[in-house]
């Protein structure tokens, strides 16, 4: 995810931050601080890194279940609203997505336990002041686990309880079906909370609102295309009319084939028609723009590490491989030539004549 850097890795996982985590803190340090000074400032932020750290544990509840199917889990982001896993694909079995979506709110909930245990409490008449200092420490971190717990199995697709909903319906009916249904009903949520957001006034249900409603709709679209990437090989989704440059050329003839042609990428054949790496647009605008002379080899900025799959590969490999961040993935024949590349464009240009 752009924006984020890495603070390590941590059982097997990367684990990251968004910057605009430490924009959330400090609005939390400044508003406490305005409220009771310096020690409520304190308290709130060691108060704000405990809950996250609880966020970080849900998430990891999803990538150990989630690894018992032998699912891969690269990272996990930490965001103002919460956390993001991010999964190589998911559970693919009804009951097998139901586990690794349970598996988030039950650490809460082991966690709420564990902190109740060790003493925590919150009466009903302090609840209201769960954003202040006065009910202490572990009552907060408790009663916010057990908030967590219960708020992300409301069923609204991308959060948990929405997977769990559309698991379930994927006992009954297809997945894309399935997720479409789900994806009207976290929308449907979305909507609500912002409106809920706006009436009182509160951002981070505003945030959650916008998160959820874009969230659920990405993945919508993301699972209607590898439906279609199932019944489709890479020589009926390729680009076969292209601009291709050579290793000759510079970048003056690269920013002419920009202006002539709508590519954002020109593969770079050699002699015998096979791939030396791919130019994209962006590349070139930088290196224009950093005063690199124009008279300099195109070969100076290609990509050389592009993805290669035969005719007769699956489509959803090739999204798999997209995903991993390549510009396009060239598609060659038996002898090495380039026939044809693969953008996430046209994949997208495929999906809506395919019919979604």
């Amino acid at each position: 995810m752009t924006w984020s850097f890495s603070l390590g890795r941590l059982l097997g996982s990367e684990l990251r931050v968004h910057v605009t985590f430490f924009l959330l803190l400090a609005w939390v340090g400044f508003a406490a601080y305005a409220s009771g000074g310096l020690p409520a400032a304190i308290e709130n932020l060691f108060f704000v890194l405990a809950l996250f750290a609880c966020v970080v544990a849900h998430e990891f509840g999803h990538v150990l279940m989630a690894r018992r199917y032998g699912i891969k889990t690269p990272d996990i982001t930490l965001l103002p609203i919460g956390g993001l896993a991010r999964l190589e694909r998911m559970p693919e079995k009804p009951m097998q997505e139901v586990w690794v979506a349970l598996a988030g709110p039950a650490v809460n909930i082991v966690i709420w336990i564990i902190l109740v245990a060790l003493g925590a409490g919150m009466p009903l008449e302090t609840m209201a002041q769960i954003d202040t200092t006065i009910p202490g420490l572990l009552n907060r971190l408790a009663y916010v686990n057990l908030l967590l717990a219960a708020f992300n199995m409301i069923p609204a697709f991308p959060m948990d309880g929405g997977r769990v909903f559309r698991a379930l319906l994927c006992l009954k009916m297809d997945r894309v079906k399935a997720t479409r249904i789900a994806v009207i009903g976290g929308q449907i949520v979305a909507v609500a909370f912002g409106f809920w957001g706006l009436s009182t006034g509160n951002a981070i249900l505003v945030l959650i609102a916008v998160f959820v409603f874009i969230a659920a709709n990405s993945e919508g679209q993301d699972v209607a295309m590898r439906s279609i990437a199932r019944r489709v090989l890479a020589r009926d989704a390729m680009i076969t009319e292209f601009h291709a440059l050579s290793p000759s050329d510079t970048l003056a003839t690269a920013a002419q084939a920009v202006i002539h042609t709508t590519q954002h990428e020109f593969p770079v054949l050699d002699g015998d028609g096979a791939l030396l790496g791919f130019v994209t647009r962006d590349h070139l605008f930088a290196a224009l723009a950093g005063d690199t002379p124009r008279s300099d080899p195109a070969t100076s900025i290609m990509e050389t590490n592009i993805p290669r799959v035969q005719l007769t590969s699956g489509l959803e490999m090739v999204l798999e491989t997209l995903h991993k961040g390549a510009p396009a993935i060239a598609v060659c024949s038996q002898t090495g030539k380039m026939v044809g590349y693969i953008t996430r464009e046209n994949i997208g240009e495929l999906m809506v004549i395919q019919g979604r």
